[in-house]
């Protein structure tokens, strides 16, 4: 039986021993280095240390002046990270996260964090998946596996006027990695407001094999009435106008139903699960809040959609018209971020949207 190599965990796995090393990277010790954790002279924690010395949370968190870019791991080797843990300060979508594999220029993971962790709207929102999970008061968490070969960079960059703080932990183990892996990414899109009869991109000029893990959507309702007739799309391997995979509604590939609508209340529903969940909706507050947005995950994990040299990912923006039985193509405020899998290199990745496209007023 070929050595366990430590990757692939859960419940079955856990009695299995392997020589894979694990290391962890945070402000108490930004190299992960064997030993070396606690040991910081100088922090954020420093005074309120002061009578206690070193080893005694000195450095907790890192502050990123505005504009620039924060290296919070650069790890060299073989091995994946397996979890990543923050809680960042500041406008969520003004804290760009980016992930580079194995000396490539150009990130695999580029995306406003809080869009990353299915936060896309700010406040708190729990999440309890597989995947990804939100707990109190604002603790970002994934499961993700990422595994690389040679190295493994990542950063956070602050596109806002004010500093900000970031508190993160990243655990991860060195060691081999086999030869069928794939490399994790993660794109953000937005379009406020969709033209009119058009149909949203969730990802489009991937090229490569691999296969496609996950979306999430922070989805901002412009219109009156249900807006969530429209079929997710999956362009596999060359299909022209019409796709291969064909869903028949939002709320069906979120894994609901019936708008999302809890039959005793006759209000939407909020849900989080382990694959799916409409976990957050925020509701008009008669004043200043006036539309309401939702946001919503799917996670393929048991059920991955693979292709074997290019995807595309689309879904329509769709309710309905005041006259009874007709379609109402709708304008609204759409974000997704696309997680999936693939081999290297990557196509890259279009711009992302500037700050002012990026704020959430």
């Amino acid at each position: 039986m070929k050595e366990f190599n430590g990757l692939n965990m859960g419940m079955g796995s856990l009695p299995r021993l392997s020589k894979a090393q694990t290391r962890s990277i945070s402000p108490e010790n930004f190299t992960g280095e064997k030993g070396k954790g606690g040991m910081a002279e100088e922090g954020t924690g420093a005074e309120a240390a002061r009578d206690l010395g070193r080893g005694w949370k000195i450095s907790p968190s890192v502050i990123i002046k505005a504009g620039e870019t924060f290296a919070l791991a650069d790890i060299e080797g073989m091995g994946a990270v397996q979890q990543i843990w923050m809680t960042p300060s500041g406008r969520g979508r003004f804290n760009i996260l980016r992930i580079y594999w194995d000396g490539q220029e150009t990130p695999s993971v580029e995306c406003p964090a809080c869009d990353f962790f299915a936060a896309g709207w700010g406040g708190y929102a729990q999440v309890s998946s597989l995947a990804v999970c939100v707990n109190p008061g604002s603790a970002y968490n994934c499961y993700w596996e990422m595994p690389f070969r040679k190295r493994c960079r990542i950063t956070m960059t602050n596109i806002a006027r004010e500093d900000m703080r970031l508190y993160y932990q990243i655990n991860y183990t060195l060691t081999e990695v086999s030869e069928d892996c794939a490399y994790f990414h993660a794109q953000f899109r937005r379009v406020n407001p969709l033209p009119c009869k058009g149909v949203y991109t969730v990802l489009d000029g991937v090229k490569g094999r691999g296969h496609y893990v996950g979306t999430y959507m922070a989805w901002g309702v412009n219109n009156n009435g249900w807006w969530g007739e429209g079929e997710i799309k999956f362009y596999l391997d060359g299909d022209g106008e019409f796709p291969t995979i064909c869903g028949t509604g939002t709320e069906d590939y979120f894994c609901g139903s019936y708008n999302f609508e809890n039959p005793g209340t006759r209000q939407y529903q909020e849900f989080t699960t382990p694959y799916s969940g409409l976990h957050q909706v925020v509701r008009p507050d008669g004043v200043y809040s006036s539309q309401t947005r939702f946001s919503m995950y799917r996670w393929h994990i048991p059920d991955p959609v693979r292709f074997e040299r290019d995807l595309r990912v689309t879904i329509q923006a769709l309710g309905w018209r005041a006259e009874p039985g007709r379609y109402l193509p709708l304008r609204d405020d759409i974000a997704s971020v696309a997680f999936w899998y693939q081999t290297l290199p990557a196509a890259p990745f279009p711009d992302l949207p500037c700050k002012d496209e990026l704020e959430i007023i």
